[in-house]
């Protein structure tokens, strides 16, 4: 593809994202959706998407979750946007992560395992669980990957579940939304970036046909992303750029990271603070990774800080 065709294309991209965007909100009303703001790339696009097409004098929240667990820089950038756009609210959950891992279990390897994991570890050998170790033919792709069917066992200790993003995210953002009469939220889920959103949709409706939410993005690739953000010259948070070049900014060393040990390496070269406070608050996880040769590569031993000598500093 030529230069120029390429061009052509993302343009043409633009302007169906554009006008997909003052669709949905003129049909669905302005004073009825926020927007769910990580000050990660993904949604600075979308914000800056949505002030194109309906201009930037909208008022629609950029609503952002401090759960003390973004990287620095991320939130940072969060506050000091807040300071200048009245428009950036910042909330926080009633759960430290200390206290909600303790609670609810651990993150390991992907949502849907710790979701399955969960269950089977408070339920047992369910059904759910049954499919998900031994599939059927069309289900393979989503399958429990053989090197951790040793979880499911009485003899695996380690407290699993996904309720993390849901508590110290998810929750919030609804609560929020509830309490300052929003209907909708516009999301920055791309298909593009894989797993469970391969499958996302532009609009997400709930069991009675009534909207829920609202991800523009999800025809988007990062190709096109990283085009926009330097034709329009978007401002993203410098974490982004050189010479830091991170790829995701959730939170710091979550154990769903593909590219957890890149993730860790560059905090340990930059951030070596960050990189302990990772090491600290998902230790059990990190160990198991290390243990069973996945996601991390073995590290030196010796004594760590706990995760409760931590919160106790």
């Amino acid at each position: 593809m030529t230069e120029g065709k390429r061009r052509m294309t993302n343009e043409f991209l633009l302007q169906d994202r554009l006008q997909k965007i003052r669709q949905i909100i003129r049909k669905y009303g302005e004073e009825n959706f926020y927007i769910f703001f990580s000050g990660g790339k993904d949604s600075t696009v979308l914000s800056a998407l949505v002030d194109m097409a309906i201009g930037s004098q909208n008022q629609i929240p950029r609503v952002f979750c401090n759960t003390g667990i973004e990287l620095v820089m991320i939130r940072d950038y969060v506050f000091e946007l807040a300071r200048s756009d009245e428009r950036v609210q910042i909330i926080a959950p009633t759960l430290s992560i200390k206290k909600t891992l303790e609670k609810y279990g651990y993150p390991f390897k992907s949502k849907k395992h710790a979701k399955k994991l969960g269950t089977y570890q408070r339920h047992g050998m369910t059904k759910t669980a049954l499919n998900y170790l031994n599939p059927s033919a069309k289900n393979k792709t989503f399958a429990c990957p053989e090197m951790l069917k040793y979880q499911f066992s009485p003899d695996f200790h380690l407290k699993v579940d996904y309720q993390c993003c849901v508590k110290m995210k998810e929750e919030p953002l609804r609560k929020w939304q509830k309490e300052h009469g929003k209907k909708y939220a516009i999301i920055g889920i791309m298909k593009d970036e894989g797993g469970s959103r391969a499958k996302g949709k532009c609009l997400v409706f709930d069991g009675t046909s009534k909207l829920k939410s609202f991800q523009p993005l999800i025809p988007i690739t990062k190709d096109w992303e990283e085009w926009f953000i330097n034709e329009y010259k978007i401002k993203i948070c410098d974490i982004y750029k050189p010479p830091y070049n991170f790829y995701r900014t959730g939170c710091k060393g979550c154990p769903f990271a593909l590219k957890l040990q890149e993730e860790l390496d560059t905090l340990d070269a930059f951030f070596p603070a960050e990189r302990k406070q990772c090491e600290i608050i998902w230790k059990p996880v990190y160990e198991e990774y290390r243990r069973i040769g996945y996601r991390l590569r073995k590290a030196d031993q010796g004594r760590q800080t706990t995760i409760d000598e931590f919160f106790n500093e």
